[in-house]
């Protein structure tokens, strides 16, 4: 089996999991998604209070090794088994989930481009850009809601780390993509990837006695 892999990048709040979500129902089975945010390093011996104040949106915050050796076992046809991470407590849990070799594997993250190696491991980089009071709002309404948070507490991070990290180290990644789009409901855009996977999935089922 031929395995693709697309990278799907962009701010916080710009839309990246409603494209790939979509993405992901469309295609079903065919499918699978690896979150670089459940990558996010696990702190040992740290209290609550540290690890709020954590920079997450630096690259050094990320365990991206391990995620550069998954998308390897992906490629070969192995399944592995990816780190969750608890966005309440601020930390990766003890508990994995198990993610199978698909024709098609999706990556979403903030910082996917930002590093060499595993930017070269994508057949496909999309950047999802939208405006940033559209971002900082997403975000509010996903990290309260969903999340846990406080929203004294996502402005602060947004004004601390989010915002000028976004600058230095996601921004710049835009250049980089294949294919820059401008929200994750846009439907001309959600075409032409669809039929872009289409033919990586037929590409590799070719030879496959069914």
């Amino acid at each position: 089996m031929k395995v693709t892999i697309i990278g799907i990048a962009g701010g916080s709040g710009s839309g990246k999991s409603t494209f790939s979500n979509r993405l992901k129902k469309y295609f079903k089975d065919d499918i699978s998604i690896l979150y670089h945010d459940n990558y996010y390093r696990k702190q040992v011996n740290t209290t609550y209070e540290q690890r709020t104040k954590v920079n997450y949106d630096h690259p050094n915050s990320l365990e991206t090794d391990l995620l550069i050796h998954h998308l390897k076992e992906l490629k070969e046809g192995k399944d592995i088994y990816c780190p969750v991470y608890d966005f309440s407590d601020h930390n990766r849990s003890d508990e994995t989930i198990l993610v199978k070799s698909k024709p098609v594997i999706l990556v979403e993250g903030i910082l996917l481009f930002e590093n060499e190696e595993l930017r070269n491991m994508f057949d496909m980089k999309i950047y999802v850009d939208s405006d940033a009071d559209e971002r900082i709002l997403r975000r509010i309404l996903r990290d309260v809601e969903q999340r846990g948070r406080d929203l004294n507490g996502v402005i602060t991070q947004y004004l601390n780390t989010v915002k000028p990290m976004h600058a230095l180290y996601v921004e710049p990644t835009r250049q980089m993509a294949d294919i820059v789009i401008n929200s994750g409901f846009n439907d001309v855009a959600f075409d032409l990837i669809r039929l872009r996977i289409e033919k990586f999935c037929d590409e590799s089922n070719e030879g496959i006695v069914k």
